[in-house]
């Protein structure tokens, strides 16, 4: 029996990771489509969302999370101190507040809804296929049973992993939170190298896109470090080692911590701005 059966969901917000998880809770059957409802300013969004998945839709907030058991803030940093005044006092008692709002901190949200039932959230963008990961932390109210929902529908996103200090979550919000732009990154630079090569464009991203997906499976699969992989590879004097060489003397592994770093500053200062 799912930890979600007989329960209603309100998103407030429906973006693309709303829908994210709309999708993945609907594909995984932990709910039907009657139990959700969507709210969102524009309304031919929420038209959109009812067409592709059955859900019901509405602009109003309040509307939206008055009857809801799990409300979900899935808003935009920026967006956030606007919305919570006009649902405190409008989310049950009893209910379950979820946020992947990027930044915004529990004491934040509690403050803003009057209500101490939450659960902050870390996910990133492969949620979207069902191989994402949340990073989640949630208050000591919260119940034993609504842990179990909140794992449940971060589950229907990929994989997930409970914390129990706040900081982690924007730690992991300039890791995995942010991580795939890196990745993207990485990857386009490669893509172009190819190019400049004198592959074309097409073949040049077939090429690097299995081997990443290639290296991630053989580095899931085995026990050894990362280190360790790389050395597998790299031959005295060969091509890997010569590549090696201009990657760190460029300051790869520096450039990327720094904007690893600066990541997680954003992310605390975001959380400054949603206090405000």
């Amino acid at each position: 029996m799912s930890a979600l059966e007989n329960t209603s969901l309100a998103f407030i917000g429906s973006g693309v990771m709303a829908e994210a998880m709309i999708n993945g809770l609907l594909r995984e059957g932990l709910v039907g489509s009657e139990a959700i409802t969507a709210s969102d300013p524009r309304p031919e969004r929420g038209q959109e969302l009812a067409a592709r998945y059955g859900i019901a839709h509405t602009t109003n907030n309040t509307e939206a999370a008055r009857q809801a058991q799990v409300v979900i803030l899935s808003v935009k940093p920026q967006v956030l101190p606007q919305v919570l005044p006009g649902l405190q006092g409008r989310v049950r008692p009893e209910a379950l507040v979820l946020s992947i709002v990027a930044g915004a901190r529990i004491q934040t949200i509690a403050k803003g809804l009057g209500h101490n039932k939450i659960v902050r959230v870390m996910p990133n963008t492969p949620a979207q296929i069902g191989q994402g990961i949340s990073v989640w932390m949630s208050t000591p109210e919260v119940e034993d049973r609504q842990r179990e929902q909140a794992r449940t529908i971060l589950m229907a996103l990929g994989e997930e992993l409970a914390v129990d200090q706040e900081d982690y979550l924007d730690m992991a919000t300039a890791l995995s939170g942010t991580g795939p732009a890196y990745v993207f990154l990485f990857m386009e630079a490669l893509i172009d190298a190819g190019v400049h090569l004198g592959f074309s464009r097409r073949v040049a991203q077939q090429l690097v896109l299995q081997t990443l997906r290639g290296s991630v499976a053989f580095a899931q699969q085995s026990s050894l470090h990362p280190a360790e992989l790389r050395n597998m590879v790299t031959s005295p004097g060969g091509t890997s080692a010569e590549a090696l060489y201009q990657l760190e003397k460029g300051g790869l592994r520096t450039v990327l911590s720094r904007a690893v770093w600066a990541a997680y500053q954003k992310s605390r200062y975001l959380g400054g701005l949603t206090d405000e």
